[in-house]
């Protein structure tokens, strides 16, 4: 994929996102109850990153959105800890470098946005996430932080911004 731009979410780019995560659940079997997909912004996601300190990327090439991810505040958390958010990317975006690049997008959203520290919660089986959050300085926390409601997410990550 040559053709590809990161860049903040619109209010046009709602229906694209939340098909693009719904199909990444539905094709690595990633537990409905207790993660993202509950979330009841799903299909709102433009306006729930238009509040305070919030920010969403989307990943676009040709036209298509291929990839999100987002920094907010941690719910019930240390208003100094931001989360990364609903990173998700289609199965041709993967292996690419493009995660990389938008989690650095992000990281340095956090920072300009003035949180000290990032938080993660994701599933045990999604090694090729926890590649990149490790790369990228995330660490393995024993306990979650915050209250997200993702109760079925049972790898909690943190970075030192």
């Amino acid at each position: 994929m040559v053709n590809w731009l990161i860049r903040a979410i619109e209010k046009e780019d709602n229906q694209s996102v939340a098909s693009l995560i719904r199909s990444v659940f539905d094709e690595m079997e990633i537990p409905k109850v207790g993660t993202a997909y509950e979330d009841p912004y799903l299909d709102l996601m433009f306006e729930e990153y238009s509040k305070v300190k919030s920010m969403y990327f989307v990943v676009e090439s040709e036209g298509e959105v291929v990839g999100c991810a987002g920094i907010a505040p941690l719910e019930n958390g240390d208003p100094r800890i931001c989360e990364l958010q609903k990173m998700y990317f289609l199965p041709k975006t993967r292996g690419l470098g493009i995660g990389a690049k938008l989690m650095e997008k992000c990281l340095e959203q956090a920072k300009a946005f003035g949180f000290e520290k990032c938080y993660i919660e994701t599933m045990p089986f999604m090694h090729a996430a926890q590649k990149l959050y490790r790369k990228s300085g995330f660490e393995y926390l024993e306990e979650p932080l915050g209250c997200t409601g993702h109760n079925s997410c049972p790898v909690w990550m943190l970075k030192v911004l």
